[in-house]
């Protein structure tokens, strides 16, 4: 779908990532990751930093054990990784410029839900302390035998319990993992964010820099019309 013809579409159901989409906590997930890396006498690249970004935390912290050098301590650095997180979610839950704008205008004419590689609990507090939580139906992770991103489970099931067809589903992401996900669950893409190199270009059929974009807010304004 060309960018024209998706700020012409009405999807049947959208579907958000939480952090980095939502939430300004990418940036917490960086600090976190730096903590831990520094607690075991190492500190991260730029491309590390690239390649972990949206991976679900415990394909981050066996990323993390071994660019230590430390392989065997994947489960310890996972929940190192966790707690640094949360103690910095905690500090300073902020939303990203122009979200909590958007969802309050999509959930007025589609159901919503999220999406995501967090753990539930970091989730929904995140999104309950930003007033964001209430629009949506149903938040998705990776639990039991639902994969992480970038399998498209999470996204695949979002839609089902929206009763949308991924095909008739938006989803909002910022990360690569996250891009390919949504494009193998079957969804239009709408990709928000500074572009930044990656290895192959990202399967987005939208991109806009932030959620305040100004034909963004006109299409979403436009739908509830």
């Amino acid at each position: 779908m060309t960018a024209e013809k998706l700020l012409a579409w009405t999807p049947a159901a959208i579907v958000f990532d939480c952090d980095g989409t939502l939430m300004d906590s990418e940036r917490h997930w960086e600090e976190a990751r730096e903590i831990v890396l520094r607690e075991h006498g190492a500190a991260p690249t730029e491309e590390f930093a690239r390649r972990t970004k949206g991976l679900h935390f415990s394909e981050c912290g066996r990323m993390l054990a071994e660019f230590a050098g430390h392989p065997e301590l994947a489960g310890q650095m996972t929940e190192q990784l966790l707690d640094a997180f949360r103690a910095l979610v905690a500090e300073d839950p902020v939303t990203m410029p122009g979200a909590p704008e958007l969802v309050e205008k999509a959930a007025a004419f589609a159901p919503l839900a999220i999406a995501s590689n967090c753990p539930r609990d970091v989730v929904e507090d995140g999104l309950a302390k930003a007033g964001l939580l209430r629009h949506f139906g149903h938040v998705l992770v990776p639990e039991g035998e639902m994969r992480p991103k970038p399998y498209p489970d999470v996204y695949l099931e979002a839609a089902r319990l929206c009763g949308a067809a991924p095909g008739d589903t938006l989803a909002v992401e910022d990360s690569h993992c996250g891009f390919l996900s949504a494009a193998r669950a079957g969804m239009k893409v709408l990709g928000v964010g500074p572009r930044k190199p990656v290895d192959e270009r990202p399967p987005v059929d939208l991109w806009v820099d932030t959620l305040a974009d100004p034909d963004l807010v006109r299409w979403a304004e436009t739908r509830v019309a």
